[in-house]
């Protein structure tokens, strides 16, 4: 290894370790993030948790599971009309994921537009 490489890696290890400066644009990119973060969250867990009530009325409509008790629930021998109707609450739910997510997301950005709007501009003249 030259010397020119090790200065680099050096350099490179050097600067994980130095107090970062806060720019505008770290500050907008936060400030985006704050804006996005709880639509996406919300929306992955309300898909996951639609996904799980639609499998879960697919496997009883298709007597994948015998008759029994499973971690105390008493599954019985035709499951086909229940299964259907979980099935169809679980489509729902994934149905309305999406509007849902839309209107939050559209929510967050209206209540922080004044706020993204300034620091954009305060960028952009910076920058000329």
């Amino acid at each position: 290894m030259n010397k020119n490489d090790q200065t680099f890696i050096a350099q490179k290890i050097r600067t994980q370790y130095m107090e970062k400066e806060s720019t505008a644009l770290d500050a907008l990119r936060r400030l985006d993030a704050k804006v996005k973060r709880p639509a996406n969250r919300f929306a992955t867990i309300f898909g996951i948790v639609g996904s799980l009530v639609m499998g879960t009325g697919m496997t009883f409509a298709m007597d994948a599971i015998e008759a029994g008790t499973y971690f105390g629930i008493t599954i019985k021998d035709n499951m086909m009309i229940p299964g259907i109707i979980i099935g169809l609450i679980g489509i729902f739910i994934v149905c309305i994921n999406y509007p849902i997510y839309k209107r939050t997301l559209a929510s967050r950005k209206k209540k922080y537009a004044g706020q993204i709007l300034e620091l954009s501009e305060q960028i952009i003249t910076d920058a000329e």
